[in-house]
Order: structure tokens, then C-alpha cells, then sequence
């Protein structure tokens, strides 16, 4: 006799039906997908150097056509998230230890030499002095941004058994404890004195000052040379505050970040500071000044 089959019971029939609709979800294409792309970087990282034919076939294979398409490969073919992991913690904590000098030293003892400058050297010194601290301070700030990102990405390129992501962890939080007393005020006076009262009262006076005498041709003219002498003065602070910051950065950390960088493998370049724009800004500035400043003159007499 057989057995009724109801709501509540489960046949045989049933279950082979069931087994063959429930689609195996292990059994994707995007496995295969990635072995495929995973071989193809491998293969790269193994032929680059001893089979070029090879190498261009698998670039060629992965849509390269350039050279920074090649190093996209390159650097996607990294095995490893450190290149040298014997190195790295070494290279980090000498970094770490450069910041901390170009910090405290980056601008300390900039002077002005020149004789020409006379009783004016003091003051022109402090302007040199306030842009090599400027471009110093900012050149910190933005290496510890870099090595900030730069770490966590590398953290999270870890597999979790990964025992370079205990050195990476560990300079990481390096890092980030030490990030927040490098990114100071990067100038070296105080901010108030650079808006607010202080700076509405000084163009409140200045403009007084100039509505009570153009009038006079002569003095027009005084304040249109003193202008120019001013900005072209600026101009040249800015230009050897610039020199000063990059011959500080250059001997402190240059190097050690370069080391670091290529410890780490597959990184870019570091980053670099702002004192050339600064000393290219600065050189215009002082050309325009030399060209207009005759021209301004001449039609600041003819105004009278």
C-alpha cells in the first residue's frame, strides 16, 4: 500500500526536482574572469624583463597602448604590498624623523646677506624668513597627507594573513597619531594680525592717506615708485624664501622620502614642494615690475 502525499511531506520526486531548478552559486563566471585576469598579471610581472615580445602581447591583451598604460600594469602586477618589507619600517622611521627636523629647522637662521639692502635687512629678512616657513610648513603638511593615504591603501591591499599588514598597521597609526601637530598655521605670525581689525584699520589709513595727496604731482609719483619698489621687493622675499625652503626640504628629507618610496614599490613619486612655483611666480613678477613700473611713473606725471 502506499503513502498519501500531502502539504506536509516531501517525496523523492520532489527533492530531485528541487535540486536540479536551485541554480550552484559558486559556479560563476566571475571566477573565471578573474583567474584570467590574475594569470595575465602574473605573466607580465614574470616576462617584463626577460620576454619583451611576451610582455607587449599581454599588454596589448589587457587594452595598454602606452607608456602610462604599461605602468598601470606594473603597478596592478605588484605581488606584494611592500616591495621591500625588510626595509620598510626602517625607511618609515627615518622619514618620520626628517619630518620632525624640517619642522623645527626648515626655516630657522634663514638670513639676508646682501650689503645693498642696508638698514632695510632686518625687515627683508623677516619676509624671507615668513615664505621659506610658508612653503616648509606646507611641504609637512602635504608629505604626511601622501603618507597618510598611501598606508591605508597599502593596509587595505593586505590578504588578512599577511604579515606585512602588521608593518603597515603599525606605521599607519604612526601616522595618524603624529598627522595632527604637523598641520600647524603655516605662517609664522599670527593669523589676526592678517585680517579683522588690524587689517581694516591699516587700508582705512592707506586710503586716507592717498585721497589727501595725489593732488600733488610729485608725491603721485613718490607713491607710484614706492608701489613698484614694494612689489618688486616682494617679489624678490618670495624668490629667495623659495631658494632657502628648497635647499632646507632637499637636505632633510629628499632623500629619505625617495628611499621610502621605493621601499614601498609601485607607489608613483613623492610629493614634491611649491617652492619652484613660488620662485617662477616671484621671477614674473619682478620682469612685469621692471617693464610697467617706467610706464606707470610716466602717466602718473602726465596725470598732474
Amino acid at each position: 500500500m502506499t503513502e498519501p502525499s500531502g502539504p506536509g511531506t516531501s517525496g523523492s520526486t520532489s527533492d530531485a526536482t528541487t535540486d536540479e531548478t536551485v541554480p550552484d552559486v559558486g559556479d560563476t563566471g566571475g571566477a573565471v574572469a578573474f583567474d584570467e585576469l590574475d594569470e595575465k598579471l602574473a605573466a607580465f610581472h614574470a616576462f617584463r624583463k626577460s620576454d619583451s615580445v611576451v610582455a607587449d602581447d599581454l599588454l596589448e591583451s589587457l587594452g595598454a597602448s602606452g607608456e602610462v598604460d604599461r605602468d598601470i600594469v606594473l603597478e596592478l602586477s605588484a605581488p606584494r604590498p611592500l616591495g621591500h618589507p625588510d626595509r620598510f619600517l626602517r625607511s618609515h622611521t627615518l622619514v618620520v624623523r626628517a619630518l620632525e627636523v624640517l619642522d623645527r629647522n626648515g626655516a630657522r637662521g634663514v638670513r639676508v646677506d646682501s650689503k645693498w639692502l642696508g638698514p632695510l635687512r632686518p625687515v627683508a629678512g623677516f619676509f624671507v624668513q615668513q615664505v621659506t616657513h610658508f612653503i616648509v610648513r606646507q611641504y609637512v603638511s602635504t608629505v604626511v597627507d601622501h603618507l597618510q593615504r598611501l598606508y591605508a591603501r597599502r593596509e587595505a591591499n593586505c590578504l588578512p594573513d599577511d604579515d606585512q599588514r602588521l608593518l603597515l598597521t603599525r606605521a599607519r597609526r604612526h601616522i595618524d597619531r603624529i598627522a595632527p601637530g604637523f598641520k600647524r598655521n603655516p605662517l609664522g605670525v599670527p593669523t589676526f594680525l592678517l585680517g579683522g581689525a588690524v587689517l581694516s584699520t591699516a587700508i582705512s589709513a592707506l586710503q586716507q592717506l592717498l585721497l589727501a595727496t595725489l593732488s600733488n604731482p610729485f608725491v603721485r609719483v613718490a607713491i607710484v615708485v614706492i608701489g613698484f619698489a614694494l612689489i618688486a621687493g616682494a617679489g624678490w622675499a618670495v624668490l629667495r624664501g623659495a631658494a632657502a625652503a628648497r635647499r632646507r626640504i632637499n637636505l632633510t628629507i629628499d632623500e629619505p622620502l625617495a628611499a621610502l618610496y621605493q621601499v614601498i614599490g609601485r607607489c608613483g613619486d613623492p610629493p614634491r614642494d611649491h617652492a619652484q612655483i613660488f620662485a617662477l611666480i616671484a621671477t614674473a613678477i619682478i620682469l612685469v615690475v621692471g617693464f610697467i613700473a617706467p610706464i606707470g611713473v610716466g602717466i602718473s606725471w602726465l596725470l598732474g
